[in-house]
């Protein structure tokens, strides 16, 4: 297998759920009280027999009007056009914006020729539930292209792709396992979205049940340690991806 993180960027977010562009080089924390500071970075994972999209990022263009996902996909030398799976481990906007764009006065799914993979209960929830996090606008033009696989619970999707409904971060938040000959990685989304989370017990406001996120991370550490998964981190800050040991009752990330 081979795997590329698609990185965008780092930003800030309030309580309005806006996504604003963070530079710690040039901007101050301290004139944005109240923000959570992101990173932001779908992946791209080619298999023996698919080429992959694991959340989909913020949707956002270059300067010169490019979906940033796009342009990073193609930096890595594949075309948009190519990947036949996208798989959404939830659909908060920042996770879930690059499904679709605007282009020739047109809103478009990014993918056109891949099948979309959601929870059954994560999409019926972001409609009765609603939320800043959810933008069904969105969800809207992803349905009308018939493109939806719903799935629910845990299964396996083909050869190569099981998924888990974890919640924990939000209520049908899921994760997912590729495996293409001896390789596995594991995408956590944002139960294990950070390395460093794995490094430190803690209980975080943002998630939908802190206990039980907090419980899943350790879960999920255990197995990759076990298993020698290759962990993709959604919201690294500097490392996107790594395998995790265990020494004593402790994490360490390789």
């Amino acid at each position: 297998m081979k795997v590329f993180p698609l990185y965008e960027g780092s930003y800030s977010v309030d309580i309005s759920k806006k996504f604003i562009p963070f530079d710690p080089n040039i901007h101050d924390y301290k004139d944005r009280p109240g923000s959570l500071f992101v990173y932001v970075q779908p992946f791209l994972v080619e298999t023996s027999s698919h080429l992959i999209v694991i959340d989909t990022g913020l949707g956002f263009k270059t300067e010169r009007g490019e979906l940033l996902i796009h342009e990073n996909i193609k930096k890595a030398g594949y075309d948009p056009s190519d990947v036949d799976l996208v798989l959404m481990s939830h659909l908060h906007f920042d996770h879930s914006a690059g499904m679709v764009f605007e282009g020739d006065g047109k809103w478009q799914l990014s993918f056109p020729n891949a099948e979309y993979v959601i929870n059954r209960g994560e999409w019926e929830s972001a409609y009765s539930s609603p939320s800043k996090s959810y933008r069904t606008e969105i969800f809207d033009i992803v349905q009308r292209s018939g493109s939806v696989n719903f799935i629910e619970g845990a299964g396996r999707l083909n050869n190569q792709v099981t998924y888990e409904l974890t919640g924990g971060h939000c209520e049908y938040h899921q994760v997912f396992l590729i495996e293409d000959g001896d390789e596995k990685v594991f995408f956590g989304g944002d139960i294990l979205p950070e390395p460093e989370q794995l490094l430190r017990k803690f209980k975080a406001k943002y998630d939908f049940d802190p206990t039980k996120a907090m419980e899943l991370r350790d879960h999920y550490g255990k197995l990759a340690a076990e298993n020698n998964w290759l962990c993709l981190f959604y919201h690294a800050k500097s490392q996107a991806t790594g395998r995790v040991e265990m020494k004593g009752d402790a994490f360490r990330i390789l």
